[in-house]
């Protein structure tokens, strides 16, 4: 019998850099074939979140669980064979190709030393596959864009097999086409395997396209959250952008687009002298 997909969960987490506290009594539970959007202005406290829910950050309060056991806990090889994070920037500190930098995604299921395996080759395969990077796999990827370094990026996660997605902007760099694709993607990969998303927004529209529950947050703290689609209001957003918006129904999903309301432009510049 196949055993059921981990779940992470955080419950009162504060983090702090210095002493900043950056993040204030966060809860979040990563819910197994389910996007979670964590969403909010620039400052808000998204990568801080997905750095403590990935080991990076130790909080200063409340705890990370994976199925029940604290992450801190846990054997390092053991928890990133379950958890996959993607930074928001990321340079290779030496000179690799596609390949290689997807291939480190295996390193949780194999000895530094031992040859690569076929199951190695075949999770390598389906990763670049599913990004749409196979011909570039002999490339540098310091010669990629930067939407394809993103991609390659997502494939290292992908590789990996990790059954919880931890992604910090993971359609930043890319085009609208390389957008759709890889919130497609992660959309297939909760509903056919389990897996469990939690990523990191900018894009609103894409957060309601895609997102099954999402986190609003605000200076370090949490807004509001739940289902995408009581989260994304005009009352909430108000409050934690600071701008007016209005909500309209996709014409086809049914999921709530999200327009600004644009303040009302100065008489002298509308009408000139």
């Amino acid at each position: 019998m196949t055993p059921p997909p981990p779940r992470l969960a955080a419950v009162g987490l504060a983090c702090a850099y210095g002493e900043r506290t950056v993040l204030h009594g966060f809860d979040l539970a990563a819910e197994p074939g389910s996007v979670t959007a964590l969403l909010g202005p620039n400052g808000a406290g998204k990568s801080t979140a997905l750095r403590a829910l990935s080991r990076l950050l130790r909080p200063r309060q409340g705890a990370v669980t994976l199925d029940g056991r604290e992450i801190w806990q846990l054997p390092r090889r053991r928890f990133v064979a379950h958890v996959a994070f993607m930074p928001q920037v990321e340079t290779a500190g030496w000179p690799m190709t596609v390949e290689q930098v997807v291939l480190l995604g295996r390193l949780p299921h194999r000895g530094w030393l031992l040859p690569y395996s076929r199951q190695d080759r075949e999770a390598l395969h389906t990763a670049l596959s599913q990004v749409g990077l196979t011909g570039l796999r002999s490339r540098s990827l310091d010669s990629l864009s930067g939407g394809e370094r993103r991609r390659a990026m997502l494939a290292r996660a992908l590789a990996q097999e990790a059954q919880v997605l931890l992604l910090d902007e993971p359609g930043a760099h890319l085009d609208l086409r390389h957008q759709i694709e890889l919130f497609a993607l992660l959309r297939r990969l909760t509903r056919q395997h389990g897996v469990a998303v939690v990523l990191s927004l900018h894009d609103l529209n894409l957060a309601s396209l895609f997102a099954d529950r999402a986190v609003l947050l605000c200076e370090g703290r949490t807004v509001a959250q739940g289902p995408a689609q009581e989260v994304l209001t005009p009352e909430l957003l108000r409050i934690a952008f600071g701008i007016a918006v209005e909500t309209v129904p996709h014409p086809r999903h049914g999921a709530a687009m999200v327009l600004p309301i644009l303040p009302p432009e100065p008489q002298e510049a509308r009408h000139g002298p």
